[in-house]
Order: structure tokens, then sequence, then C-alpha cells
């Protein structure tokens, strides 16, 4: 069959009207020959594109790759293609699934993935003819490409793209971004590729905008949810952006009339079914909260917290849910309307204008294809110019010339209640929001530098350094990037090599490889570097000094880390009292305060930790992970500073014997549940690293206990995350 046969046939077997949209870009991707890049909104039917393409497979009997960037997405596509082809009258079995740990027929023609492997297939021996890469590959196709932006795996999405042969076709599944053209013109011009772009941005359920300055948050809601039909305007995401301001609101909410008798006889009949998933920690209130019609969700919230969230607010039993945009970035929750409760993000004092990218990504939640003919998008004003908005009003209402006693003493009274801005607030207007509105999408762009994995899977296929400063001189963004991007380099070899890990000949583009250096590709939650650099100097550790050393290289946000201080009755360890301490005093590092004549002695504290809100930073001694921090980055060649961030979080649930409610209670935490759970989760990951690099069984114990902590808390939940960043892990190994 000729492709144009190939295409006919296709769209005589989809059973409903094309939008002009699909039809453009179904013409394209079979008149095309290096490929195209689709560019629409949610909801717009672009997946209908890509089965196209696998139709075409199918048919031809060549190989085709569907990526995503997500395990469970990769599943669940898995799933939806094999009832695909098999209602076209082909194989289940032509289509397969791999994500790294699980497979299922991998020899497919249509092979479903995770983004990495691949990337994995492309690199593992660096030819096209390599067993993992099927020399008949007629086809990829990507979805989510706008993932390209991902600070830390967009580089596997643009790496993909520039190893793929010239003759393998692509099609790039995308949310809408504000650069589509530009980007096909640099895959021409930089890589040879010629993708025809088609774009959308038209939305099947179009978007009103509306700013209230005449409605506190409470009173907006509540009118919201009043009217019938098109008049109610929930279900409705409210968007707040931090995780203190969502309860908070939440809280405000709760005394509300939101719903109505019926849903909240079904809501107590439901929730009276999970009771036990709210009997501890945050639960209760949460509860209490659902019973009124407001969910709250954000990383904070425990997984199975948020399902039900989810699964509530999906049957319009709860009409609010207070989130963090992160929502709008991750899960799909359409929903009517969606609510800002401030144009702001950042620092008290400091606070600017959210990016146009993110505002975008929470309009697009508004607008239910199935339910809605229009979506709504919400601005409310500050409290303080809703307030002057009001009184205003009420003033101008007041005959200005009348000499009635009466009046004049209401007019009066009125001036002296009139309500001001505060000087300590910083505050938003009807302008920004419109610049938000008209501002467009996010651009794509290479954000991430390639981080060590990938640079030595190329010095590996090569032994040369010109193929990697190719690669980086022909990345997607700006002079003064690339200019960042290739220094960077620079320091990531030269320290290499002080590290020991390669050797550069005289003519700067040969290198010699240390076997050590594979040692590296084992880190993924840690700065390869830094954590072999932690798993040699830890040998010499005991398990408190090891549980200090993995949980200060993840990342908690400030808020915790201000509940999560190390303790002072906690001994100094082997490793910091025989090494750490007597090479930092070599080094001329301050151990201990110094006091002047008068002050008064304090015990030495080298495990203070220090809140980074802090307006003025007085001296304070390293503590033990800082401490390992400092004596690593003096065995570097060029600066990369190694991350740390001092706490005691895993080992304050281990103190409390595993009991994951009573450490978050003891610490103050339970509205910060879920991020204490994640936390302890990636732990278990970064221990089992270090376990594969030392076989030390105290890294064994560590994660064992960690396991077990979570698993108290959700056993299901633990248990599927751990076996997804496991079949992560196998998938972005060669």
């Amino acid at each position: 069959m000729t492709r144009d046969e190939i295409c006919s046939k296709f769209i005589e077997s989809v059973p409903y009207q094309l939008y002009p949209f699909q039809e453009e870009a179904l013409l394209a991707w079979f008149e095309s020959e290096g490929g195209i890049l689709i560019c629409a909104p949610t909801g717009m039917g672009k997946t209908l594109i890509a089965e196209a393409a696998i139709f075409e497979a199918l048919h031809t009997r060549q190989t085709l790759y569907y990526t995503t960037p997500l395990i469970a997405l990769t599943e669940q596509k898995f799933r939806e293609f094999q009832n695909l082809v098999e209602r076209w009258g082909f194989s289940r079995g032509d289509v397969g699934f791999i994500t790294g740990n699980r497979r299922e027929n991998p020899d497919a023609l249509i092979r479903v993935v995770v983004a990495e492997i691949l990337l994995n297939h492309l690199l593992a021996s660096g030819t096209v003819a390599a067993p993992l890469f099927p020399s008949d590959t007629a086809c990829v196709v990507m979805d989510e490409f706008h993932s390209f932006n991902d600070l830390e795996r967009g580089v596997v999405w643009e790496l993909t793209l520039t190893m793929l042969p010239p003759a393998v076709r692509v099609m790039l599944l995308s949310a809408t971004v504000g650069n589509p053209y530009d980007f096909a013109d640099w895959l021409k011009n930089k890589h040879g590729r010629r993708v025809q772009v088609v774009t959308s941005v038209e939305r099947r359920v179009p978007l009103e905008y509306h700013w209230v300055d005449d409605k506190l948050m409470t009173e907006q809601l509540v009118q919201m949810v009043a009217g019938d039909g098109e008049e109610c305007r929930a279900p409705a995401l409210v968007f707040a952006f931090n995780r203190d301001e969502c309860w908070e609101l939440a809280e405000k909410l709760k005394g509300l009339p939101l719903v109505t008798k019926q849903q909240k006889q079904e809501l107590d009949a439901l929730l009276a079914e999970r009771k036990a998933d709210f009997a501890e920690g945050i639960g209760p209130k949460l509860a209490q909260m659902l019973q009124r019609g407001i969910g709250v969700h954000h990383a904070g919230v425990l997984p199975r917290h948020k399902e039900i969230v989810e699964d509530l607010f999906g049957r319009k039993l709860v009409p609010y849910v207070c989130c963090t945009e992160t929502l709008a970035a991750g899960i799909n929750l359409p929903a009517r309307s969606i609510v800002l409760t401030t144009l702001l993000k950042g620092k008290h004092g400091e606070m600017k204008l959210i990016p146009p990218s993110a505002a975008h990504q929470m309009f697009g939640r508004a607008g239910r294809p199935q339910f809605d003919t229009k979506g709504h998008v919400y601005a409310v004003a500050h409290e303080d110019d809703v307030k002057i908005n009001k009184w205003r009003k009420k003033y101008e209402q007041i005959p200005a010339g009348s000499k009635d006693p009466g009046i004049m003493r209401m007019r009066k009274d009125l001036e002296r209640k009139r309500p001001t801005r505060r000087s300590t607030e910083q505050y938003w207007s009807e302008g920004q929001f419109k610049d938000l509105i008209k501002a467009g999408p996010a651009r794509l762009y290479s954000r991430g530098m390639i981080p060590y994995s990938v640079l030595i899977f190329l010095l590996t296929r090569t032994g040369t350094l010109h193929e990697v400063r190719d690669f980086m001189s022909k990345r997607f963004a700006g002079q003064e990037y690339l200019d960042k991007f290739a220094k960077q380099l620079e320091f990531m070899l030269d320290n290499l090599q002080a590290l020991g890990y390669l050797k550069r000949s005289e003519d700067g583009d040969h290198v010699t490889l240390d076997e050590t250096i594979h040692r590296l590709l084992n880190y993924r939650s840690v700065d390869p570097l830094f954590g072999d650099y932690l798993a040699a100097q830890l040998a010499q550790s005991n398990f408190d000094e090891k549980v200090l050393a993995l949980e200060a290289v993840l990342q908690v946000p400030p808020a915790i880390l201000r509940s999560v201080r190390i303790p002072e009755d906690l001994p100094k360890g082997p490793l910091q009292e025989q090494v750490l301490e007597p090479l930092l005093i070599q080094m001329g590092v301050t151990l201990a305060k110094t006091h002047g004549p008068g002050d008064e002695e304090e015990e030495p504290s080298p495990r203070r930790w220090i809140d980074p809100w802090e307006k003025e930073e007085e001296e304070h001694p390293p503590s033990f992970p800082e401490m390992l921090k400092i004596a690593f980055e003096a065995k570097l060649a060029a600066p990369e500073p190694a991350f740390v961030q001092a706490k005691w979080i895993a080992g304050d649930a281990f103190r409390h014997e595993c009991e994951f409610f009573k450490c978050v209670k003891a610490l103050n935490l339970m509205k910060q549940e879920g991020l204490i759970l994640r936390h302890l989760l990636r732990l278990v990951i970064l221990a089992g690293e270090f376990y594969v690099r030392t076989t030390d069984p105290e890294y064994q114990r560590l994660g064992e206990l960690a396991t077990k902590t979570c698993q108290r808390v959700d056993e299901k939940y633990t248990n599927r995350f751990l076996a997804e960043a496991q079949a992560m892990q196998a998938a972005i190994r060669v």
C-alpha cells in the first residue's frame, strides 16, 4: 500500500468527525519526509495522529518507538494501543512495553517505552545497526515532547533527536509552546532534520478571564457555587503558591455553605468507608474539610489522601480543591474554573509576578470538554484592594453636596474607616493579569547541562572530546548559554581528571578513561562525583554518620528544615572526630566559635542548623555534612559546588521506632507529611545506590528501616514507588 492509501484507510477507520486541526496534522504526517512537530492544547486529539503513525507501521511492518516521560503513562499507552491494534485486526503481540525492569513483548513492532529506554538503545553501541535499535525502525513518536524543557531530563529528548538516524521519521507531540518554528529551524540547521510544524491555539473549550476586585476570596467562592447549570462555576481549582496558604484558605472556607444536603450525605458515606485512611496525622483535619466540600492537594499531602481528594473532586462532590501550581504541571484534574489567589510568588517582601508559562499551565486546567462549553479563569485582587474598592463604592453612593446632618455624619464615619494599603504588603493588578494572558506559553530551549552519565557514555564510545563539544555547540540555546555549557563541560572534565577518573591528552581531544569511571553511573540521586567521594569516606563512619551524610544530599523545602535540626546531643562519630576535624583544622577551617573577653562560654555546637531565611547569618562551625562538602570541594580542580542540607529526619523516625506519625507529630510537620514520606523513599533509593557501590550492610539496614517507616504509612504506595524507581534506574543504564 502507498502512504496515500494507508492515510485514506486510516481516516475511514476513525468513527467520528475529525477536527480541522487533526485533518491538517494527518495530511502533514503522510506527506512529510522527516516528520512533524504538533503543538496544541490538551484535549485537541493529538493522540489520534500518533495512532495514524502506528497504523502505518503495522501495515508496512516496520518498527515504531512510542516514548513517554512517565512509567505510569507508558503502561497506560501500552494497554490502550494493544486494544487499538486488536480492533484494527492485528495481534496484541504487535505492541510491546519496556520501562527498565519490566518488559512485555520487547521485540514487538510497536515499542512503547520510557524516554530513557530509547536513548539507551541508541547509545548502546554507537551504531544504528545495534541489536537494541532495529535497523528497520521507521518512526519515533515522542509524547509530551515539551519535556524537552525539563531542567534535569530534557537532555534525554535532545540527545535522542540528535542521535536518531536521518531516515527515521519523528512525530513530536507537545502542548502549546511559544517558539515551534524556531525549534524546527534549529533541527534543520544544526542537525539536518526537517520537520513540518502543525500548531493550534484553539481549545475545544474556550476560556473566559475574570478580574475580581469587589469580592473577598471567601465571598467569590460562595458565589461561584450558588448558581445552577452554567451559572455554577464549580468544580474549581483554587491555586495558592505555598503549602501553608492552601491550609489557611481551606480553614477559612470550611464554615461556608459550599455543598448541598445531598452532596453532604454522599461525602459522609464515602468518607466513612475510608475512615481508616484519615485516622492519623493530618487525616482527621482533612476529612473534616472534605465533609464541607474543600480538598487540599500539594506535595505535603500524603498520596492516599491526594487520591481521595481527586476522586471526590472528579465526582463533583467537592467543589473546591486548594492546591499549589505543581498540580497544574502534573496530574490531569480538569475543572470548570480555576481561581488564582494571587499573581505573585516568592519570599515575603521580595515576591515577583509568576512566570507566564506557569500561569498558562494553570489556565489550561479550566474547561472540561465532556461537561463545559466554557472554562473560567478568575484572578482575585489582594484583600486590601477589595476592601478599598468596596469602601469607595459605598462612599460614592453618599450624595457629595448634601447638608443633611445624618448623611454628613455617615460620610465622616466612612472617611474615618477608610481602608488603605499596607507598607508591609505587595500587591498585584488587573494589568499584570492581562499581561500574563497575553504573554503566551513557555518557549522550548535547552535548559540543563548534560549529566555526567551522558558525558561518560559519549567518552566511552569515542574516547574523544570533539563529538561532545560538537553536541554542546549545537544545543538549542543562545550564545550566552552555549558559552556557559562549554565552560561547565571543561569544569566537568577537569574534575574527572583531578579525581583520577580520566586523563586528558596533550592534543586536548583524546582522553583515557580509568575503569573506576563506570562507578559514577551508579549514582542517580546525588552528584556522582560527590556520591563516589562520600562512599569512600563513609567506610570510616558509624551508622548515624551515614544517615546524616545521605540525608544531607537530598533537598527538602526551607519550611521543613526549620523543624529538623541535627540534635545537639548526637555524639560525634569516628569519621568526624578522627578524620574530618583534623583535616579541616589543617586546612584552616574554624571548628568552634571564638569568645571575646566577658563572653559567656557555650558548649561547641558543630551541628547547628542555619535557617536560610535568617537575614544576618552569624558565623557558625560546619556541621558534619558541611565538613564532608568542604573536604570534597578542596579536591576539585574547578568550581562545582556540592549540595548539602544538614538535617535529621530519618534519624528521628528511627528513634521513634519507625513510627511515621509519631515522628511527624514530634517535629510538628503533620501538614508536610507527603514531603517527609517522599524524602524517606528517596533515602531508600539513595541507600541502595551506596549499597551497590560498597556492599556495606549498614546501607542495607538504613534502607530497610526507611522502607519500614514508609510502609507503616502506605504500604501499597511505598512498594509501587520503589518498584517504579528501580525500573527507572534500570532504564537509564546501558
